[in-house]
């Protein structure tokens, strides 16, 4: 009678995967109906409850020891050939074959095939391993061999459920062409897209070799606050909110230069940080409301200084990362191993233009040029303005190659130091890759008077409707007034590094979350 009760068992488990498997050749068919979809999530369910009332609920394991992963054991054959392994990970592929059976499991550093034999693993536990679903994460322990058509496997002496998938992958090439998609479900696209999983470790080697850098130059992690009362060192209009227990309103920071210069006053010569800061602006491919800064500061040193710096920390990087000095991003390929270009933005703007802003001596002047050559400028826009739209429309497309921009005007760099052989313009440098800004840095302000006169300026420009212009912040002037040294300073992108040495062509796709619009709107 149990031996009866058993074979109807088996053909009810067969028949039902059968039905199944009929279901998912009429989904590949049509591309999914929501009936049929339906019916293999209630099948899932079910599955789920049967194993609950067998005593197997996969939830309640709460640890699963594992040994290698599946790279590894590729990597390192030689040596484990014919060793115990014990792998986990998601299973993305299963071929049942009666007594023996194959599947992929895919884990953080790739995948491995593994067969499943009913003599090996016992009967009972083959024929739970029949019914388990493709996205279900296994944990197989067995040993490690190569099969007839060279492909290297784990024979596997035992398969543990370790978490039921109730809900179905997509289909590899049909399920994630939706790109909103794929971003709103980063945590299907990671499962699905070997390349996108490849970008998010790199990314993370690239801030470890950043890290790795500037511990070794002698420079020091710290922290500054996310939520401030004067969102100040960036031209950006800052997210508002307001902190209850203090009844007082309250920014997210778009910069981190004010505390780490204040740091520098107080004595610690060479401190970086790495953060989010929030802006809030416009997406596109190159920006994101929150994305992550690196500001670092440098007592005692000047803005060639940070060029060099620079130059030193992006070969580390894509040395370290990529292997090579050599970066391709879309059609362009940039060489870090040559010294980079050091060119003025006027220098710049008179060779891709051909107005020298150094014959223009007068704003009247300045708008006539912009006039004449179609750039738009506003009222309140300076020589220094109008200078900057010129780099802006005639230049920036053009630096592919590792360039920096120095000397800028002014009127827009309110927190640099001047010239002293032309107190028009500063020390400043923009950092050019792909004709994007990469990078900008100064020889930090640090005359305290000078400096309180820059702010005002920027108050006559808030009052003016300019709404990114910097409010005058006291506790920073006064920290100025204590002294600090001459001090070199560089804020980094972060994303726009990682896109670049991933060859991403949106910020997005560096972004683990990105930000989207709700779509309850």
């Amino acid at each position: 009678m149990a031996q009866e009760n058993n074979s109807q068992n088996n053909q009810k488990n067969q028949n039902q995967q059968q039905d199944i498997n009929q279901l998912l050749k009429v989904r590949s068919a049509q591309k999914g109906s929501v009936s049929d979809e339906n019916q293999l999530l209630a099948v899932r369910r079910e599955k789920l409850a049967a194993l609950q009332e067998a005593g197997k609920d996969p939830f309640l394991i709460t640890k699963f020891d594992v040994t290698h992963h599946s790279q590894d054991i590729k990597d390192n054959f030689d040596v484990l050939e014919g060793t115990s392994v014990t792998i986990a990970g998601r299973m993305m592929f299963k071929r049942v074959m009666g007594k023996a059976s194959f599947c992929n499991v895919q884990d953080l550093k790739g995948s491995i095939q593994c067969y499943v034999a009913r003599d090996s693993i016992g009967e009972e536990p083959y024929a739970d391993f029949k019914k388990y679903d493709v996205g279900d994460i296994l944990g197989i322990s067995g040993e490690v061999f190569r099969t007839k058509t060279g492909e290297i496997s784990v024979h596997a002496a035992s398969v543990t459920l370790l978490s039921k998938s109730l809900q179905i992958l997509p289909e590899k090439f049909h399920g994630l062409t939706d790109t909103d998609m794929r971003y709103r479900q980063r945590y299907v696209d990671l499962i699905m897209n070997a390349e996108v999983k490849d970008t998010f470790i790199k990314r993370s080697r690239i801030l470890s070799s950043i890290r790795r850098y500037l511990d070794e130059q002698g420079f020091m992690e710290v922290e500054t606050p996310m939520l401030v009362s004067n969102a100040g060192g960036a031209a950006a209009r800052p997210f508002e909110t307001h902190f209850n227990a203090l009844d007082e309103d309250l920014k997210l920071r778009i910069s981190l230069e004010l505390y780490l210069k204040r740091l520098i006053v107080g004595g610690m010569e060479r401190v970086y940080e790495i953060g989010r800061v929030f802006r809030n602006e416009g997406l596109d491919t190159r920006h994101n409301p929150e994305f992550t800064l690196m500001e670092l500061y440098q007592a005692y040193t000047d803005y060639h200084g940070m060029m060099d710096l620079t130059e030193n920390l992006y070969r580390y990087v894509a040395k370290e990362v990529t292997g090579s000095e050599m970066l391709t991003y879309g059609e362009h390929q940039m060489d870090l191993s040559k010294p980079f270009e050091r060119i003025t933005m006027v220098d710049a703007v008179r060779k891709y233009s051909g107005v020298d802003f150094n014959e223009i001596h007068t704003v009247e002047e300045a708008r006539a040029i912009a006039k004449e050559k179609h750039i738009e400028f506003e009222e309140r826009h300076k020589k220094g303005d109008i200078l900057n739209l010129f780099f802006e429309e005639f230049v920036e497309e053009h630096l592919i190659q590792p360039t920096f921009v120095m000397d800028h005007p002014i009127e827009i760099s309110p927190l640099t130091k001047k010239k002293p052989d032309n107190p028009e313009y500063v020390e400043r440098f923009e950092f050019f890759m792909n004709g994007w800004e990469m990078a900008n840095a100064y020889s930090e302000l640090n005359d305290p008077i000078d400096q309180r006169a820059r702010f005002a300026a920027q108050e006559e420009l808030l009052a003016a409707g300019d709404d990114e212009a910097n409010h005058t912040d006291e506790d920073f002037l006064n920290a100025l007034s204590i002294g600090m040294p001459p001090t070199g300073g560089i804020g980094f992108g972060i994303d726009r590094m990682v896109m670049m040495m991933t060859n991403s062509p949106s910020i997005r796709d560096v972004l683990a979350f990105p930000t989207l619009k709700s779509l309850d709107k």
